[in-house]
């Protein structure tokens, strides 16, 4: 089993932080009372989960730095280590500034400019994604929306991306932003300045977004990438077909459009096998099937498998499996293969009985038969 994460942020952490901060507090002439902070930060740490480990620390930088909080923010500043060199994988470090993030989000109200420079600093060196949806809401919203436009044209690409990532309205790990659920234009108007960016960092951050907004409002996402689709170059239509994933899974025949998978594509599922027929929990079934294009003309071809799974009060619930895409000349055929895992997962637990199998092949259901599954 996977060592929890939590082990991974644990008081050396805190001690970390304890040292920066008081370094800080001494260059700007401000006491630091490090016993009392590392007192408050491990007091019941190790019964703690991650995100709480991490308020608690927070909550000790606003008891023990001063309640001056444009002076506790300076302190904070001053504390910061160096930047991330480029988008890759930071592993666990660099969640040693998610305290410094839930600190500027509870505390830097009164301070805003200083919060924002703050949080500016913060995202090249983790992210400040949580952190500035607290000033997307109330009196500081406009002026926030004012400088994540500024900031689409920032050299740094971890500040490019926190513009889309942290106005995404359903962002994981954060409450929603409501007003943007509700309406998405002040969002999407910062994705229009992004959708070029030279990063695929900051483009798959603009296509979560859109992902996002596809859940409330499909009709303005389709809308959306059907106009980005016709002056789109391989990187753009590649972030718009990301941007477009749970539509088209859920066999949105007008997003498929925009991908060029029309319901007017001859492509048909010629013939398909399940092997085997009769499997066991543990092992794998695989599903395989021959497209063909039976016109005189190219035909273009989203083929995705379905597999309705049987529940545990024996009703079945559709998954979706992701298959290919196809482009197919006059009279040709292409094959198109899936292995399904029957394990036991632990976001997917298998029971006995038959199992329906559907191709999606541009939206259009095909049954292809099903399986058996036994103990």
């Amino acid at each position: 089993m996977a060592e929890p994460l939590k082990n991974q942020f644990g008081p050396d952490v805190a001690e970390q932080i304890a040292d920066d901060l008081s370094a800080a507090s001494r260059r700007a002439g401000s006491p630091f009372d490090r016993p009392a902070f590392l007192a408050q930060c491990l007091d019941g740490f190790d019964d703690l989960e991650l995100g709480p480990r991490a308020q608690r620390i927070a909550d000790a930088m606003a008891d023990v730095l001063p309640n001056d909080r444009t002076a506790a923010m300076e302190i904070v500043l001053d504390s910061l280590g160096p930047e991330l060199d480029g988008s890759d994988e930071f592993g666990m470090a660099t969640f040693a500034y998610w305290p410094h993030v839930k600190f500027v989000a509870d505390h830097g109200q009164g301070d805003v400019e200083t919060a924002l420079r703050l949080q500016y600093e913060l995202t090249k060196r983790f992210t400040a994604e949580f952190s500035i949806r607290a000033y997307l809401v109330g009196e500081h919203r406009d002026l926030t929306l004012g400088r994540l436009r500024e900031w689409t044209d920032d050299p740094n690409e971890h500040v490019r991306r926190l513009v889309s990532e942290g106005t995404r309205p359903r962002l994981p790990w954060a409450p929603r932003l409501r007003e943007f659920v509700d309406d998405p234009s002040p969002a999407l108007a910062l994705l229009e300045r992004l959708r070029h960016d030279s990063s695929e960092y900051v483009r798959r951050s603009v296509a979560n977004h859109l992902n996002d907004v596809a859940k409330d409002h499909p009709e303005i996402v389709i809308e959306t990438c059907r106009r980005w689709w016709a002056a789109a170059d391989h990187d753009g239509r590649r972030m718009i077909r990301h941007a477009l994933r749970t539509l088209v899974k859920a066999g949105d025949l007008d997003a498929l459009d925009v991908l060029g998978f029309g319901p007017s594509s001859p492509a048909v599922v010629e013939s398909s096998t399940i092997t085997p027929d009769v499997a066991e929990i543990g092992g794998a079934v695989r599903i395989e099937m021959v497209i063909a294009n039976p016109a005189d003309e190219a035909a273009a071809a989203l083929v995705d498998v379905r597999v309705h799974f049987v529940k545990a009060n024996g009703s079945t619930s559709p998954k979706v499996f992701r298959g290919s895409e196809l482009e197919l000349p006059p009279g040709e055929t292409a094959t198109v293969s899936k292995k399904v895992s029957v394990r036991q997962h632990s976001t997917r637990t298998h029971h006995p009985g038959t199992h329906r199998v559907e191709a999606l092949i541009n939206g259009t259901i095909v049954e292809l038969g099903s399986f058996e599954l036994r103990p």
